[in-house]
Protein backbone atom coordinates (compact mmCIF):
# COMPACT_ATOMS: atom_id res chain seq x y z
CA UNK A 1 0.00 0.00 0.00
CA UNK A 2 1.15 3.56 -0.36
CA UNK A 3 0.69 7.20 0.65
CA UNK A 4 -1.06 9.10 -1.77
CA UNK A 5 -0.34 11.87 0.14
CA UNK A 6 3.38 11.50 -0.72
CA UNK A 7 3.28 10.62 -4.71
CA UNK A 8 3.53 13.48 -7.53
CA UNK A 9 -0.26 13.92 -9.11
CA UNK A 10 -0.96 15.53 -12.22
CA UNK A 11 -1.91 19.61 -11.94
CA UNK A 12 -4.61 20.98 -13.15
CA UNK A 13 -3.45 21.70 -16.43
CA UNK A 14 -2.16 18.03 -16.73
CA UNK A 15 -5.59 17.12 -16.00
CA UNK A 16 -6.96 18.58 -18.72
CA UNK A 17 -4.41 17.29 -20.94
CA UNK A 18 -5.51 13.43 -19.35
CA UNK A 19 -9.23 14.05 -20.26
CA UNK A 20 -8.61 15.13 -23.60
CA UNK A 21 -6.18 12.04 -24.24
CA UNK A 22 -9.34 9.52 -22.61
CA UNK A 23 -11.86 11.57 -24.83
CA UNK A 24 -10.00 10.68 -28.10
CA UNK A 25 -8.81 6.95 -26.64
CA UNK A 26 -12.28 6.39 -26.02
CA UNK A 27 -13.24 7.35 -29.70
CA UNK A 28 -10.25 5.73 -31.79
CA UNK A 29 -10.52 2.34 -29.72
CA UNK A 30 -14.65 2.37 -30.79
CA UNK A 31 -14.04 3.62 -34.33
CA UNK A 32 -11.30 0.78 -34.19
CA UNK A 33 -13.39 -1.75 -32.33
CA UNK A 34 -16.71 -0.89 -34.65
CA UNK A 35 -18.41 -0.01 -30.87
CA UNK A 36 -21.22 2.25 -30.36
CA UNK A 37 -21.76 4.21 -27.60
CA UNK A 38 -24.52 2.51 -26.18
CA UNK A 39 -22.03 -0.96 -26.12
CA UNK A 40 -19.43 1.54 -24.66
CA UNK A 41 -22.07 2.17 -21.69
CA UNK A 42 -22.33 -1.76 -21.42
CA UNK A 43 -18.39 -2.34 -20.71
CA UNK A 44 -18.86 0.09 -17.27
CA UNK A 45 -15.71 1.43 -16.84
CA UNK A 46 -14.05 4.43 -15.15
CA UNK A 47 -10.99 6.31 -15.26
CA UNK A 48 -8.90 7.81 -12.46
CA UNK A 49 -5.92 9.70 -11.55
CA UNK A 50 -4.07 9.17 -8.00
CA UNK A 51 -6.56 11.86 -6.40
CA UNK A 52 -8.98 9.57 -6.61
CA UNK A 53 -7.94 6.64 -6.04
CA UNK A 54 -7.49 4.52 -2.56
CA UNK A 55 -3.99 3.34 -1.66
CA UNK A 56 -4.88 -0.35 -2.46
CA UNK A 57 -5.47 1.07 -6.31
CA UNK A 58 -1.84 2.41 -5.98
CA UNK A 59 0.86 0.42 -7.69
CA UNK A 60 4.50 1.11 -7.81
CA UNK A 61 5.90 0.87 -11.87
CA UNK A 62 3.12 0.57 -14.11
CA UNK A 63 1.83 3.71 -15.73
CA UNK A 64 -1.72 2.50 -14.83
CA UNK A 65 -3.69 -0.80 -13.82
CA UNK A 66 -7.07 -2.23 -14.40
CA UNK A 67 -9.30 -3.15 -11.49
CA UNK A 68 -12.52 -5.32 -11.69
CA UNK A 69 -14.96 -4.96 -9.81
CA UNK A 70 -18.53 -6.74 -9.27
CA UNK A 71 -20.96 -4.02 -9.12
CA UNK A 72 -25.15 -4.14 -9.30
CA UNK A 73 -27.04 -1.70 -10.18
CA UNK A 74 -28.80 -0.01 -7.53
CA UNK A 75 -32.12 -1.14 -5.72
CA UNK A 76 -31.29 -4.68 -7.62
CA UNK A 77 -31.18 -7.68 -4.74
CA UNK A 78 -30.74 -10.36 -7.62
CA UNK A 79 -27.56 -11.75 -8.10
CA UNK A 80 -28.20 -12.32 -11.57
CA UNK A 81 -27.86 -8.34 -12.31
CA UNK A 82 -24.35 -8.44 -11.26
CA UNK A 83 -21.77 -6.96 -13.83
CA UNK A 84 -17.79 -6.53 -13.92
CA UNK A 85 -17.05 -2.52 -13.44
CA UNK A 86 -13.75 -1.65 -14.34
CA UNK A 87 -11.88 1.06 -12.89
CA UNK A 88 -8.74 2.00 -15.05
CA UNK A 89 -6.28 3.39 -12.10
CA UNK A 90 -3.74 5.89 -14.00
CA UNK A 91 -0.65 6.56 -11.65
CA UNK A 92 -0.04 10.25 -12.06
CA UNK A 93 3.43 9.63 -10.22
CA UNK A 94 5.08 6.86 -12.93
CA UNK A 95 3.34 8.58 -16.02
CA UNK A 96 5.24 11.85 -14.35
CA UNK A 97 8.76 10.97 -13.77
CA UNK A 98 9.04 9.15 -17.48
CA UNK A 99 8.09 12.83 -18.76
CA UNK A 100 10.42 14.24 -16.37
CA UNK A 101 13.24 11.77 -17.57
CA UNK A 102 12.72 11.83 -21.10
CA UNK A 103 11.77 15.04 -22.10
CA UNK A 104 11.11 13.67 -25.70
CA UNK A 105 7.79 12.05 -24.15
CA UNK A 106 4.70 15.07 -24.34
CA UNK A 107 1.91 13.73 -21.49
CA UNK A 108 -0.84 14.07 -24.22
CA UNK A 109 0.82 11.37 -26.96
CA UNK A 110 1.72 9.30 -23.53
CA UNK A 111 -1.75 9.55 -22.15
CA UNK A 112 -3.30 8.45 -25.25
CA UNK A 113 -1.29 5.82 -25.56
CA UNK A 114 -1.51 4.14 -21.85
CA UNK A 115 -5.61 5.02 -21.72
CA UNK A 116 -6.14 3.31 -25.28
CA UNK A 117 -4.17 0.65 -24.24
CA UNK A 118 -6.75 -0.08 -20.65
CA UNK A 119 -9.44 0.45 -22.84
CA UNK A 120 -8.74 -2.38 -25.75
CA UNK A 121 -8.03 -4.77 -22.20
CA UNK A 122 -11.56 -4.31 -21.20
CA UNK A 123 -13.13 -4.82 -24.88
CA UNK A 124 -11.16 -7.83 -24.81
CA UNK A 125 -12.07 -8.74 -21.19
CA UNK A 126 -15.83 -7.60 -21.91
CA UNK A 127 -15.58 -9.67 -24.98
CA UNK A 128 -14.03 -13.06 -23.30
CA UNK A 129 -11.24 -12.57 -25.71
CA UNK A 130 -8.98 -12.60 -22.54
CA UNK A 131 -9.98 -14.02 -18.87
CA UNK A 132 -8.97 -10.88 -16.21
CA UNK A 133 -7.34 -13.75 -14.30
CA UNK A 134 -5.28 -15.26 -16.36
CA UNK A 135 -1.72 -16.80 -15.28
CA UNK A 136 1.72 -14.65 -15.61
CA UNK A 137 2.50 -16.19 -18.40
CA UNK A 138 -1.06 -15.59 -20.20
CA UNK A 139 -0.82 -12.16 -18.94
CA UNK A 140 2.58 -11.10 -20.33
CA UNK A 141 1.51 -12.66 -23.67
CA UNK A 142 -1.51 -10.63 -23.58
CA UNK A 143 0.21 -7.35 -23.20
CA UNK A 144 2.04 -7.88 -26.31
CA UNK A 145 -1.36 -8.66 -27.88
CA UNK A 146 -2.92 -5.39 -26.35
CA UNK A 147 0.31 -3.33 -26.87
CA UNK A 148 0.38 -4.46 -30.80
CA UNK A 149 -3.60 -3.53 -30.89
CA UNK A 150 -2.40 0.21 -29.27
CA UNK A 151 0.05 0.51 -32.30
CA UNK A 152 -2.43 -0.31 -34.68
CA UNK A 153 -4.85 1.40 -33.40
CA UNK A 154 -2.69 4.71 -33.06
CA UNK A 155 -0.04 4.42 -36.06
CA UNK A 156 -2.20 6.82 -38.24
CA UNK A 157 -3.30 9.10 -35.76
CA UNK A 158 -1.78 12.79 -36.46
CA UNK A 159 -0.39 14.11 -32.65
CA UNK A 160 2.58 16.02 -32.02
CA UNK A 161 4.95 13.43 -30.04
CA UNK A 162 3.27 10.19 -30.86
CA UNK A 163 6.09 8.80 -33.06
CA UNK A 164 8.15 9.13 -29.92
CA UNK A 165 5.72 7.37 -28.41
CA UNK A 166 5.45 4.69 -30.40
CA UNK A 167 9.09 4.02 -30.58
CA UNK A 168 9.28 3.59 -26.56
CA UNK A 169 6.93 0.98 -26.77
CA UNK A 170 8.45 -0.99 -29.45
CA UNK A 171 9.89 -3.35 -28.01
CA UNK A 172 6.30 -4.48 -26.31
CA UNK A 173 4.84 -5.30 -29.11
CA UNK A 174 7.14 -8.69 -29.57
CA UNK A 175 6.02 -11.79 -29.19
CA UNK A 176 5.61 -12.79 -25.80
CA UNK A 177 8.20 -16.21 -27.08
CA UNK A 178 10.42 -13.29 -28.34
CA UNK A 179 10.91 -11.97 -25.05
CA UNK A 180 11.46 -15.09 -23.43
CA UNK A 181 15.14 -15.09 -25.78
CA UNK A 182 15.78 -11.74 -25.05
Amino acid sequence: MHNPEKLQKFSGKQLQIVNKAAEMAEELVSDYHKISASQWLRSRYDIKTLADLSPDEIVSGPFAQIIRYKAQPKGSSLGSSTYDFYKICLQDNSILSIIRKSPAIKLCPFALYIITHELIHIVRFSDFLQNFNASNEEMMAEEARVHKNTHSVLKSVKLYGLSTVLKYYDKWRVSFDELLID
